[in-house]
């Protein structure tokens, strides 16, 4: 009997030590926890901080991080493609990237040079010439060679290019590989479709916008039509996948962002299309005021206006690829170029600069030590290049 109670004692000593030994490493365990639970918190707090105090941080000035010396003639002209400058003259174009070195270079004879581009790839023609050279930041993609006289043109990012030209009582539009194959053509009559004035390719070639104006009974009206070359197009007369009719309406820009959006710009509204394969109208915007300019990126369209504020010279309202308005904001310098990036928008002439965020935070507003050509982000943190005559600068704001 002695024997039965000491061996339930020892059992029960043994639970109450497993028990004990159970919270102990349950104690552990939550100590543990709530010690990387405090750590996390803490760390978030501390990115949190950080990303305040960088989105309120203001920039005085800029350092240059690295200078390359480069000879720029003095009537040419430079022009972003990508992340490299294509530069051109009437007696030839080249196209350097930001370390200075010349990828590709061309000769010719032109006198009313039209350059079109879309993402890395650019087109260049003479108005009323019949060549059109084609080109990306590394290498010449081919030369075309039209039989009639370019009136205007537009390139995709693949290379494509899509031309208006000028016959007798006809406009022939006709899209090029840019080897020169002929790849698709139409032709308007201005009695029936009337005059195209701008026109479009998708990045991947595949859509074209047109923008045919016409008067009827003396009003102005515009059709917006939308082609499409890939298999849906195949399937309708003439590849037209839709047209949008506008009366009294001049519409003399249209802009395609990417493969699945693209906008126009009137004398009173901005329409806004989606659709990969059938753009249809997305969104109107009516104003009162005249465009000044148009700027654009894959993912922002920028309308400027003259001011309405006493204190500034102009507003620039910006919309977004899913057709919302982004915002206006104001502005008190001239510009030549307005580059819209992931945080920012970056205005700037020769001389001076402004950088807005898309919150109305003005975070740098300086001049330049030297002249400048073009302004080119590098990156997201505030870094960019600065073309000048002779050099290749890259800058960093402090």
């Amino acid at each position: 009997m002695a024997d039965i109670r000491t061996y339930f004692k020892e059992k029960e000593k043994r639970e109450q030590n497993q028990s004990t030994y159970k919270d102990k490493i349950m104690r552990h365990k939550l100590a543990n926890f709530y010690r990387i639970a405090l750590i996390a918190v803490v760390l978030m707090a501390v990115i949190a901080l950080i990303v305040v105090q960088y989105k309120r941080h203001i920039y005085t000035g800029y350092d240059i991080v690295t200078t390359v010396e480069r000879d720029k003639a003095s009537e040419s002209v430079d022009v972003r493609l990508g992340n490299a400058i294509l530069t051109y003259s009437k007696d030839g174009a080249h196209c350097t990237d930001s370390k200075g070195n010349v990828s590709w270079n061309q000769t010719y004879q032109m006198q009313d040079i039209k350059v079109a581009t879309c993402q890395d790839v650019a087109a260049i023609g003479n108005y009323n010439g019949r060549e059109i050279y084609v080109a990306n930041t590394s290498e010449q993609l081919g030369t075309i060679a039209t039989t009639m006289p370019i009136r205007n043109m537009a390139v995709a990012a693949n290379g494509n290019v899509t031309a208006i030209l000028a016959d007798t009582d006809i406009t022939w539009i006709n899209t090029y590989s840019p080897q020169g194959e002929l790849l698709y053509y139409g032709q308007t009559h201005m009695s029936n479709s009337g005059y195209p004035v701008a026109i479009s390719l998708s990045p991947n070639g595949e859509l074209l916008a047109v923008s045919y104006i016409y008067v009827d009974a003396g009003v102005i009206k515009t059709n917006i039509a939308f082609y499409n070359f890939g298999p849906v197009g195949a399937n309708q007369s003439d590849y037209v996948v839709g047209v949008q009719a506008y009366t009294d309406l001049l519409v003399p820009h249209i802009q395609f962002m990417n493969n699945e959006t693209a906008f126009a710009v009137g004398d009173s509204r901005l329409m806004i299309y989606k659709g990969s394969q059938k753009p249809v109208s997305a969104a109107e915007y009516l104003y009162n005021d005249q465009v000044q300019s148009v700027f654009f990126s894959e993912k922002y369209i920028g309308l400027v206006f003259l001011s309405d504020d006493m204190e500034n010279r102009y507003r620039i309202n910006v919309y977004d690829v899913n057709a919302q308005e982004v915002g206006s904001y104001y502005f008190d310098i001239e510009y030549d170029d307005i580059i819209f990036t992931a945080d920012n928008m970056v205005i700037y002439n020769q001389t001076e600069c402004v950088i807005l965020t898309y919150d109305g935070v003005e975070k740098f507003h300086g001049n330049f030590s030297k002249t400048v050509n073009q302004v080119l982000p590098v990156g997201n943190s505030y870094k960019y290049l600065m073309v000048t005559d002779n050099s290749i600068d890259t800058i960093q704001l402090k």
